[in-house]
């Protein structure tokens, strides 16, 4: 019988600085996004912001204050929840701090529970139409189910599906990140092939139109390999039996 002897701590190391410079990037790029998005609309009123053209501003500030008042609330707590979203998976401060672990946890699910909220309600009003209601209503939806389930888990103290199902949370919290991150290549990729009276306006509404859906599936099947990889509990078509 062959044995398989496991990895040295040289053979660690690599893995581990890895794990680090992906933790830093995943963190630095989503406090700058946080803070970008949020910063955004803090400049003025929707309207204001829609006369010039600041971001999803024109396809909320003419509608009602109920509209309105969940693009703030989405704004508002998804930042939270990207900026405390990667401090959840910092190991020394779950390991040496599980109160402050703890505390992060809980207000990241909060901050979910309302963001995804008002993320539904925004979807039914998308620039996009029926393409946005449908993917970024899926966000949504999704969004605000794995954070319950990440919950429901630590409360059972099934730590090892707790750790999968926030994995998945973040993954799609992290859409926020690679929506524009989407925006930037569909847009760079387009720039040689339009050409017309307003080649720019084109450019905009063609590499938007995918993102309700691209900016957050191929964030969740890399969630799934990553868990996969770890050991960590896998998604179930159907139930275990005992």
């Amino acid at each position: 019988m062959v044995s398989t002897a496991p990895p040295t701590h040289d053979q660690q190391r690599p893995r581990q600085r890895r794990a680090r410079w992906s933790w830093a990037w995943i963190t630095l790029s989503s406090l700058a996004i946080a803070g970008y998005f949020v910063g955004q609309y803090a400049q003025g009123t929707l309207d204001y912001l829609a006369q010039r053209q600041v971001g999803l501003a024109a396809s909320y500030g003419f509608r009602a204050w109920p509209i309105q008042a969940a693009f703030y609330l989405h704004i508002i707590f998804a930042g939270i929840a990207l900026a405390l979203g990667p401090w959840q998976f910092a190991i020394r401060l779950r390991t040496r701090r599980p109160e402050i672990h703890r505390g992060i946890g809980r207000a990241y699910l909060i901050s979910i529970a309302v963001g995804s909220t008002a993320a539904l309600v925004m979807s039914m009003f998308s620039s996009v139409g029926l393409n946005g209601f449908f993917g970024f209503g899926s966000l949504a939806l999704l969004w605000g189910w794995t954070a319950w389930r990440g919950y429901r888990a630590v409360r059972q103290r099934d730590f090892a599906d707790h750790q999968a199902w926030m994995i998945r949370s973040f993954a799609l919290t992290y859409a926020a990140v690679t929506l524009r991150s989407w925006f930037g290549v569909l847009i760079l990729a387009q720039i040689p092939f339009v050409h017309g009276d307003d080649p720019f306006a084109t450019i905009l509404r063609e590499a938007y139109a995918p993102l309700p859906f691209l900016c957050w599936l191929p964030n969740i099947i890399i969630a799934e390999l990553i868990i996969r990889r770890r050991g960590l509990p896998g998604l179930r078509i159907t139930p275990t039996t005992p």
